[in-house]
């Protein structure tokens, strides 16, 4: 009995995923737990595992393809046997699925799925989100759910409609190419990535779009002027990630349904600089990992939340209430090329700054290498964005929801400073902290950053 493989949702975020590279090829014998291909979610690039033991028998989509959650992706059987019935039925229109002579196995993800929880920084940086958002209705690979008229032909038009994968339909609408006049290689004809790459390569028709018949203007009306080209000469387009795709969509709801506010303080790190310097001086005798500042700011701001819960809170929408979290569960906001990913150091609260320095290494390490869990970047309860070690002495960042406030970062900095009757030389860092108004009021926003600043200007009290 022949088995449909459908992409499988991968993190409760993912609306579509990337087919990068199949690890198996057709007519390969797979057994459960596998991995046939590597798949690019809005996170990471991801395992994918098959269930059953059984003869890859057709690679449906092509490598490059993007594919949304439930849509077919490869078909596994007996050696031998046709994966014909599979593919009918995913090639009509919003046909899923499975049946009673079929069974549908979607693919297994090498890693859980949790809820994962990126960070927003405004104007200087940008960065990932993780608000929850209904997966969306699953779509047939066999098409988009669009329209389009064309000529019967070899290419797989049927019924005045072309079948292309999603990604395809791009290529040819941005090289001006016909999808009707194109043959398709896919099943059933459906067009893909290789088919419109081929055409370009030699040249295939271009689309013909009728012309509308340009509007005659009276006597007392001026001739309309040619519009200017909305797009200069030149340029490169980059193709988004699922990453930064994410990115787009969530820091925009997270900026236009959150209410931001900003308290600002200066830091006086001078206490901090030499408490970190003495700190330093014992993990290097024991070997262990040493202690940024950015850990001790991750280590004050998980004491801080403990004494102010509702900083330690999220807004839940859809239940209409306020959850106050039990734990400090503290997000750092990550570099990558694609975008940002936030890590989360769990219980900072109870950790020390060893421990905390350490799992942040690893995780930031392994973040940039796009080889993190999605259980390692979920739940976070709060988040911090450091663009201190860029240089840049202030910012303003968008809350990373469901968390209610996160931090920004600045540069520690020369300052003079009046120390009594004299001034001196001082180091001086600004945190700037937004938070969500429909959880945080000023008053409480400004008591829990006054209580980070008094942690680092006196490190001792992180301790208490």
């Amino acid at each position: 009995m022949a088995i449909a493989v459908e992409m499988p949702k991968m993190s409760d975020t993912m609306e579509e995923g990337v087919l990068v590279a199949w690890l198996a090829e057709e007519g390969a014998s797979v057994s459960a737990g596998d991995v046939i291909a590597q798949v690019e979610t809005d996170k990471a690039t991801m395992d994918l595992e098959v269930y059953d033991d059984g003869v890859l028998l057709k690679r449906v989509v092509g490598e490059g393809d993007s594919v949304p959650i439930g849509a077919l992706i490869a078909v596994l059987g007996k050696e031998g046997e046709s994966p014909d019935d599979i593919l009918s039925k995913y090639s009509g229109d919003g046909a899923s699925g499975s049946s009673s002579d079929a069974e549908v196995q979607p693919a297994a993800p090498a890693t859980q799925e949790t809820e994962p929880a990126p960070a927003g920084t405004e104007g200087k940086a940008g960065t990932a989100d993780a608000v929850d958002t209904p997966a969306p209705s699953v779509q047939p690979v066999g098409g988009d759910g669009a329209s389009q008229e064309a000529a019967p032909s070899a290419s797989g038009a049927e019924a005045g409609r072309v079948k292309a994968s999603p990604l395809a339909r791009r290529m040819a609408e941005e090289a001006g190419l016909d999808l009707g006049q194109i043959q398709g290689s896919g099943p059933d004809g459906r067009g893909v990535k290789r088919d419109v790459e081929g055409a370009m390569e030699a040249g295939a028709p271009a689309q013909a779009p009728a012309a509308a018949p340009a509007p005659v203007p009276s006597p007392s009306q001026k001739a309309p002027q040619p519009a200017a080209s909305p797009v200069e000469a030149g340029g490169q387009d980059v193709r988004i990630t699922q990453m930064r795709k994410t990115i787009a969509k969530r820091l925009a709801q997270s900026k236009f349904t959150a209410p931001h506010f900003y308290l600002t303080v200066d830091v006086d790190m001078r206490a901090a600089i030499a408490f970190r310097s003495d700190i330093n001086a014992l993990t290097e005798k024991q070997g262990l990992a040493k202690v940024s500042y950015n850990d001790l700011i991750t280590k004050a701001c998980a004491a801080a939340l403990r004494r102010h819960p509702m900083v330690n809170a999220s807004y839940l929408e859809d239940e209409n209430v306020i959850r106050k979290h039990d734990a400090a569960h503290v997000a750092i906001a990550v570099a990558m090329d694609e975008g940002l990913i936030t890590p989360v150091i769990r219980d900072a609260d109870r950790k020390g700054l060893a421990q905390i320095a350490a799992e942040t290494r690893e995780l930031a390490g392994r973040a940039r290498d796009g080889k993190l869990d999605p259980s390692e970047y979920a739940g976070s309860t709060f988040t911090t964005s450091n663009l201190g070690m860029f240089g840049i002495a202030e910012f303003t960042a968008i809350i990373n929801p469901p968390n209610a406030c996160i931090l920004a970062i600045g540069a520690i900095r020369d300052v003079p400073v009046v120390d009594g009757d004299a001034v001196v030389p001082g180091k001086q860092m600004t945190l700037t902290l937004s938070c969500d108004h429909r959880v945080v009021d000023g008053a409480t926003g400004a008591q829990f950053l006054g209580d980070v600043q008094a942690m680092l200007e006196t490190p001792s009290l992180m301790l208490v």
